[in-house]
C-alpha cells in the first residue's frame, strides 16, 4: 500500500478508533491519549502491513493491544509488596488499604490462607495476583504453561472453598 493511501486510510479510522479507545477507556483524555499511541504505533510500524489484509482490523487490533498492555503495566506499578514480618498486606494495591477492622481481619485471613498453600500453589497464584501473565510465571518457574494455569485454578478453588460462607 502506498504511504499516502496508508495514511489516508489511517485518517478515515481516526473519528471510529476514538469511539473505540473512550470505550475502552471511559476517559475522554485517556481515549486521546490511546488514539495518539495508536496511530504512532501504526506509522510506525506501516511497512509490516501486509497487503490485502484487513487494514481496519489491524489497526483496531493494535489498539486493543496498547490498552490492554498499558492496563497490566498501571496494575503492575500500583501493586506494593509487603516486606513487614507477619505480610499483613501482602501486595494489595496501594488505594486498596483496609479501612475497617472487618477489612483488616479478611485480609489477614486470606493472607492466612494463601500461606498454607504448598509452595508450588503459593508461588504461581501470588505472582499472578501481581500482575504477571501466565506465560510470564511459566518461564520464571520453568514450568509448562498448563501446569501453571493448573496450579493457581487450584489455588482460587481452595480459597473459594475456604471463604465460601463469607460475604
Amino acid at each position: 500500500m502506498a504511504s499516502t493511501t496508508f495514511q489516508t486510510n489511517l485518517m478515515a479510522l481516526q473519528a471510529n478508533l476514538l469511539n473505540f479507545a473512550y470505550m475502552l477507556t471511559n476517559n475522554r483524555d485517556d481515549a486521546y491519549d490511546l488514539l495518539q499511541d495508536t496511530m504512532l504505533k501504526v506509522l510506525d510500524n506501516e511497512e509490516k502491513y501486509a497487503e490485502g489484509t484487513n487494514f481496519k482490523g489491524w489497526v483496531f487490533t493494535i489498539m486493543r493491544n496498547i490498552f490492554i498492555n498499558n492496563y497490566r503495566r498501571g496494575v503492575r506499578s500500583a501493586t506494593v509488596v509487603d516486606t513487614t514480618d507477619n505480610l499483613y498486606l501482602l501486595n494489595l494495591s496501594q488505594d486498596c488499604a483496609a479501612e475497617s477492622p472487618e477489612d483488616s481481619y479478611a485480609v489477614a485471613e486470606i493472607t492466612k490462607a494463601i500461606d498454607e498453600f504448598p509452595e508450588e500453589y503459593r508461588l504461581p497464584f501470588t505472582m499472578h495476583v501481581q500482575g504477571y501473565k501466565y506465560n510470564e510465571i511459566a518461564e520464571k518457574m520453568n514450568l509448562p504453561l498448563g501446569t501453571v494455569k493448573s496450579r493457581i485454578f487450584v489455588a482460587r478453588r481452595r480459597l473459594q472453598e475456604r471463604f465460601s460462607d463469607y460475604k
